[in-house]
């Protein structure tokens, strides 16, 4: 396939639609990517009990979609960051299944040294659609195309006042070589020498495993740990995550069924913001 340059004429680029399986192995290796552990977490990494399956393991299938993206248009990949990322849920994922996901480019921005564009992803199963996806990816060097700045808006940006709800977990030095085991072998999370190319001193955890962390946090705190209820999740990617960080799930309930959520590490830094969740109360 020719790659091709990134441009604004992208937008509303169809990405070829492709299949996606898996099984109940995979949700449980996803399960303990993102910190699941016995003692609170068995019914989603223990066959025994189903297993449920954490409802952001939907950017594991709907990730197609952003590959697709990436083998579509010109990038480099020790360039890229993971910008933003959401989930729409229309049914519980189930433990075993085979998904065709169709993409398209949604938003190409000039942010002068940089790029971002951004990808929706759909599932869809025997009985419909299953659930959307979109993410945006930053690309480093790659602006001064001539394109629109894009918006920056602050809609859900942290309430000045006490979260209603907090969650904390420890993340572990080996968080990064198992959570790419789902699929994400980009080498800047493991590779000392591949991050030091991309500009970094270390490798440093995956975007899509705090969102993982934070959507356990979500579906605990607000789902009562009840896959059925949870409904939809967005966030930005403002900091890096070091292997080793705790994070902190601050909540605000705005709404019967929404709260805004924050993501911190625990000396305070802010690692996942602008984000909203929404769940059946």
């Amino acid at each position: 396939m020719t790659r091709r340059p990134i441009s604004p004429d992208l937008v509303g680029l169809e990405l070829p639609p492709t299949t996606q399986t898996w099984t109940s192995k995979d949700t449980m290796l996803y399960a303990l990517g993102v910190g699941a552990r016995p003692a609170e977490d068995l019914d989603f990494i223990y066959e025994g009990c189903g297993p449920k399956v954490l409802p952001t393991y939907a950017v594991i299938p709907g990730g197609a979609a952003l590959s697709g993206l990436m083998r579509s248009v010109e990038m480099r990949l020790e360039m890229l960051l993971h910008g933003e990322q959401s989930i729409e849920l229309f049914r519980p994922l189930p433990p075993e299944a085979s998904v065709q996901v169709t993409g398209r480019i949604t938003e190409v921005w000039d942010k002068g040294k940089a790029a971002v564009l951004g990808v929706e992803g759909v599932a869809s199963d025997a009985e419909g659609d299953l659930f959307r996806t979109h993410a945006t990816l930053f690309v480093r060097g790659a602006g001064g195309f001539g394109g629109e700045r894009g918006p920056s808006g602050q809609e859900s940006a942290a309430p000045d006042r006490a979260p209603d709800l907090v969650a904390s977990f420890e993340t572990r030095p080996e968080q990064g070589a198992i959570y790419r085991l789902s699929g994400d072998r980009n080498p800047i999370h493991i590779d000392p020498a591949f991050a030091k190319m991309g500009g970094f001193d270390a490798p440093f955890m995956h975007g899509l495993c705090t969102y993982g962390i934070v959507g356990r946090a979500i579906l605990q705190a607000l789902c009562a740990s009840d896959p059925s209820a949870f409904r939809s999740f967005s966030g930005r990617f403002a900091d890096r995550v070091q292997y080793g960080d705790t994070i902190v799930t601050k909540m605000w309930r705005t709404g019967d069924g929404e709260a805004i959520v924050q993501g911190e590490t625990g000396d305070g830094r802010v690692v996942l913001s602008q984000a909203r969740a929404m769940f059946q109360s």
